[in-house]
């Protein structure tokens, strides 16, 4: 009995998981894209499938300003007294709040966002037995050499605290103690947390006490998760870990991981992985496989439960776009289902812009894929454009597009990096609707368009330079498509007929 890490492939970071019976419902980070904190279904844990959104539309939440990485951090989902809770932390700029979000059903309507007044990142809700509830987050700044982990009481239906917060551990002594998520079991009190930064560092400590307040003692063999020692690690960055048992008694483990694209490099960003986990006589767990394997072996999985497969191509339709599809910083309005396609009309943002320009993109989740879209456009001005992107941040993207330089209609394939920016320009001679397609394997994207049946290469893009290594931030790859007036808005729009993503 095998399955294969990771569970959730493309930028899927900072998992939290709980189990409702016999299904189980998994939440990840989403920075600066909305709809914000994907949530997904599984009835297996190896098969999953997105079922919507926490935030779903702007009167709960945007950053329209926010850089690239800032938005909305490591959420936690808990289920309690037939209601499902996600708390999460938004940063923007330098401020960063927490709050928590309320449904009955995992699918939605969300609430609006309760904010608390606790400091810190990564929050966590849990339920005790005598009807208490804390709320944990780590701490930092105000003197502290490092970052803690602190608790307080709260009143869940208003988000009032009920205690001040107070610190409750201090880690294993690795950097920037994060990610705090508070279970019991067997009348013992785990606490869980993340240490040593989200890098080649990362890793999951194990902590335990007689009560939530401690004292903690330190599991013995931490860190209990982490690929910092392993030479050349199918998956890097192991950490940030939450656990789950399923309906069999077994124990689980998800975490963030990633996966180089070439050497010491990955642009997928952070992934979501499983791995099982057994319970010692000395009262502590262990997570099996340490050195995780890309393909693991497991004789406790439960019975397959895969879902259907999502069709290669969008076809748009009035129907709207499926959970798959984000925006940047705001729910933009620029866009509408028509009988012909999408249509997108560019605003006055580009991507280079902390702001947010008609950019409607899903998640590289595979190493080896490709895009391509029938689209219809006639730049009116100079300089509008539309087409599609490949983007990491708003100083790491590739895009071509056709639009009008010096009078004449074009194809144009530009590339920023830094505060570098190269453009190469090949004249459009027909008119009509477009092809065109992006190819990416580990090393390259490579940009073309059909003609004539036949694929016409403009030119590409290295991989790598996509890469946090290259540019930091905590993000990954987005594939979509892109309109702009480079400073005002574009006259006409963009028709798209359909979107097709294969891998």
């Amino acid at each position: 009995m095998t399955y294969q890490n990771p569970i959730l492939t493309g930028m899927y970071p900072d998992p939290s998981i709980c189990r409702v019976h016999e299904d189980y419902y998994l939440v990840t980070s989403s920075f600066e894209y909305l709809p914000g904190i994907p949530v997904f279904h599984s009835k297996d844990l190896i098969h999953w499938r997105q079922i919507g959104h926490a935030l779903q539309h702007e009167g709960q939440m945007e950053f329209p300003n926010a850089k690239s990485s800032k938005g909305i951090w490591a959420p936690t989902i808990r289920f309690h007294d037939g209601m499902f809770y996600i708390a999460s932390t938004v940063a923007d700029g330098n401020q960063s709040r927490n709050f928590y979000v309320t449904a009955c059903d995992p699918e939605g309507p969300w609430s609006a966002p309760v904010y608390v007044e606790q400091s810190g990142v990564d929050p966590s809700l849990f339920f005790d037995d005598d009807g208490s509830v804390y709320f944990t987050s780590n701490r930092f700044g105000d003197g502290l050499p490092n970052a803690v982990v602190q608790q307080s009481l709260i009143d869940v239906s208003t988000g009032k605290l009920r205690s001040e917060p107070r610190i409750i551990s201090e880690g294993s002594g690795g950097a920037f103690t994060e990610a705090p998520h508070l279970f019991k079991r067997n009348g013992r009190y785990y606490l869980v947390c993340a240490e040593g930064g989200t890098g080649l560092s990362h890793m999951s400590t194990l902590f335990r006490a007689d009560t939530p307040w401690g004292p903690f003692e330190g599991c013995p063999f931490n860190p209990v998760l982490t690929s910092r020692d392993a030479p050349q690690p199918a998956l890097c960055a192991m950490g940030h870990a939450d656990f789950v048992t399923d309906q069999q008694g077994n124990d689980w483990a998800v975490f963030l991981c990633h996966r180089n694209t070439i050497s010491k490099y990955h642009t997928l960003g952070r992934e979501t992985a499983l791995l099982p986990v057994c319970w010692r006589e000395d009262g502590w767990p262990e997570v099996l496989y340490q050195q995780a394997p890309l393909r693991v072996e497991c004789q406790t999985l439960l019975s397959d439960h895969p879902w259907p497969r999502e069709p290669a191509r969008d076809i748009f339709t009035e129907s709207g776009l499926g959970h798959k599809w984000n925006f940047l910083r705001m729910f933009i309005k620029d866009y509408a289902m028509e009988a012909e396609g999408l249509s997108l009309l560019g605003n006055a943002f580009s991507l280079s812009d902390c702001a947010s320009p008609a950019f409607i993109a899903q998640r590289q989740r595979h190493f080896d894929c490709e895009i391509k879209t029938k689209m219809m456009f006639e730049p009116r001005s100079e300089n509008e454009e539309a087409g599609v992107a490949v983007r990491m941040s708003e100083q790491a993207f590739y895009c071509l597009t056709v639009t009008r330089r010096d009078g004449r209609k074009c194809l144009a394939l530009t590339k920023r990096l830094g505060d570098m920016q190269t453009e190469t320009v090949c004249p459009v001679e027909y008119g009509g609707p477009l092809e065109l397609y992006v190819q990416a394997d580990r090393e390259r994207y490579t940009f073309g368009h059909m003609v004539n049946g036949e694929r016409c290469a403009l030119g590409s893009g290295l991989a790598w330079m996509l890469s946090s290594e290259v540019h930091l931030g905590f993000t990954g790859v987005y594939l979509g498509m892109y309109a702009s007036g480079n400073g005002t808005p574009c006259i006409s729009p963009a028709r798209y007929s359909w979107f097709e993503y294969n891998a």
